[in-house]
C-alpha cells in the first residue's frame, strides 16, 4: 500500500463477527490509522471478541480507540461511581455473558479493563474531528466537556460546522434506517449493527463506505 489511509469505524456494541468482516474489507496496513468511535460493550453478544480483536489490531496499524458512553458507564460501575443496574438496562448482561454466562463484572479480564481505560475522548487530524457523541462548534475538542463528547446525540437542531473547518465524524446516534447520516460538515456512522443494521467504516479521504452485518 503506497499511501497511508484513515478509517473510522462506528459503534460496534459486541458485534465481533461484523467487526471481523469490516477489518477484512479494510485490510489494515502498518501506516493506516483506524479510529474506532467507541461503544465496544453491551447489546451485542461478543464484547469479549470485540476487545480481543481490537487489542490484536494494535499490532497491524495505528489504532485510535475512542471511549463511548456505554464503555464509560462500565468503568464507572467498576470504580463504584454508579450502580450496575444502569448498565444492565442497556444490554450489560450480554457483556458479562460474553466472558462467562451468568457471571459477574469480576469475570472481565484486567487487560480488557485496561483497554477501556486507555481509550481517548476525542481525536483529530488535519482535516477531520472524531468523537463518539458530538462536538461543540465553537470549542476545540480538548476544551469540550465529556457530556458533549460522549452523550450528546446528533439530532435537530444540528450543530453548526466546527469553527476549525474540519469535518466531524461521530457515532452514538443510531440511524434507524441503517444509512449514514451525512450533513456535509458532520457524518454519523452509527448504522445500528446491534439492532440488525450494519457496522459501518469509512475512508475519510475518499468517503468510501464499507459495511458488514453481524449475522450474514
Amino acid at each position: 500500500m503506497s499511501s497511508a489511509r484513515t478509517f473510522a469505524i462506528g459503534d460496534i456494541h459486541g458485534c465481533a463477527q461484523a467487526l471481523s468482516k469490516i477489518l477484512k474489507q479494510i485490510d489494515p496496513q502498518p501506516a493506516d490509522t483506524i479510529v474506532t468511535l467507541g461503544d465496544y460493550v453491551n447489546r451485542g453478544p461478543e464484547t469479549r471478541g470485540v476487545i480481543e480483536q481490537l487489542r490484536a489490531l494494535r499490532d497491524r496499524c495505528q489504532l485510535v480507540t475512542l471511549l463511548g458512553n456505554h464503555d464509560e458507564v462500565l468503568l464507572d460501575i467498576l470504580d463504584g461511581r454508579v450502580e450496575s443496574l444502569r448498565l444492565m438496562r442497556a444490554g450489560g448482561q450480554q457483556t458479562i455473558d460474553s466472558y462467562r454466562p451468568g457471571g459477574s463484572f469480576a469475570d472481565i479480564p484486567s487487560e480488557h479493563i485496561a483497554f477501556l481505560r486507555a481509550c481517548r475522548l476525542h481525536f483529530e487530524t488535519e482535516t477531520h474531528l472524531f468523537a463518539h457523541g458530538c462536538y461543540d462548534p465553537n470549542r476545540p475538542l480538548a476544551e469540550t466537556d465529556g457530556t458533549t463528547l460522549l452523550w450528546q446525540r446528533l439530532e435537530p437542531p444540528y450543530p453548526a460546522p466546527h469553527y476549525s473547518g474540519k469535518r466531524a465524524v461521530v457515532g452514538h446516534t443510531a440511524q434507524r434506517n441503517y444509512q449514514v447520516l451525512d450533513l456535509g460538515h458532520v457524518l454519523c456512522i452509527d448504522t445500528g449493527c446491534c439492532y440488525g443494521g450494519a457496522l459501518t467504516a469509512i475512508d475519510v479521504a475518499t468517503n468510501e463506505l464499507m459495511q458488514a452485518r453481524q449475522e450474514d
